[in-house]
């Protein structure tokens, strides 16, 4: 546990001081929402809510998947990574670290590109704050754990920035399904099925506990 706060609480402090993983995710969630707004000028109201969970979680994931590219980009530096390898406890709660301090970074980021997404498509999110968090946080939990597995696994590759996405996007297709299926039940409805929430949680536990086994052997490569 003590392992999972260290590091958590160095790279929050380490992003803090720097700044760009953030600024450049938010930037880059920033214009896919004009450039997805640019792409569809004359959409109506209707038209435009049925589209916008989908067009919401593009957004999303395409700015976590920019951030977990930077994930381990500190490590990689002067071979820290031997040093995380070396931690006196279960490299485990070194991947918990990890994934906690995505998902912080990451919700911060999501946080502004809804209010930024809701301004652009003419949306009120505010009556379903509270739900609609409740759903990014699942999904993004998810994305941030595979995510992290698999950062780990791509940052000593020489082309990381794309094998990320590429061993990256296929798993996420339960998450997606799963929040783009509650966000817009949450947009049209008012409400959350069960159905989604259901598979969110089971894919986000699956992936949880198959990462937090599997980070073992990722450092050892």
């Amino acid at each position: 546990m003590n392992t999972l706060l260290a590091i958590l609480w160095k790279d929050l402090v380490s992003e803090w001081r720097s700044r760009d993983r953030v600024v450049a995710m938010a930037l880059f969630a920033f214009l896919v929402v004009i450039v997805l707004r640019f792409a569809l000028p004359d959409t109506d109201p209707d038209e435009a809510r049925r589209l916008a969970p989908g067009l919401l979680w593009v957004a999303y994931v395409f700015a976590a998947i920019l951030g977990l590219n930077r994930a381990f980009a500190l490590e990689l530096e002067n071979d820290a990574l031997a040093g995380l390898a070396l931690a006196p406890a279960d490299r485990g709660f070194v991947f918990l670290g990890k994934a906690l301090a995505n998902f912080v970074l990451i919700g911060v980021v999501q946080a502004a590109s809804a209010v930024v997404f809701g301004v652009a498509f003419s949306l009120d999110f505010w009556p379903i704050a509270a739900p609609l968090a409740g759903v990014v946080a699942l999904g993004t939990l998810g994305v941030c754990s595979v995510g992290t597995l698999f950062a780990a696994i791509s940052v000593r590759t020489r082309y990381r920035e794309v094998m990320l996405p590429l061993l990256l996007l296929p798993l996420l297709m339960p998450v997606l399904l799963g929040a783009v299926s509650a966000t817009t039940s949450l947009l049209h409805e008012g409400r959350v099925p069960f159905a989604p929430v259901q598979l969110l949680v089971v894919t986000d536990v699956t992936f949880l506990i198959v990462s937090f086994v599997g980070f073992e052997f990722v450092l050892d490569e």
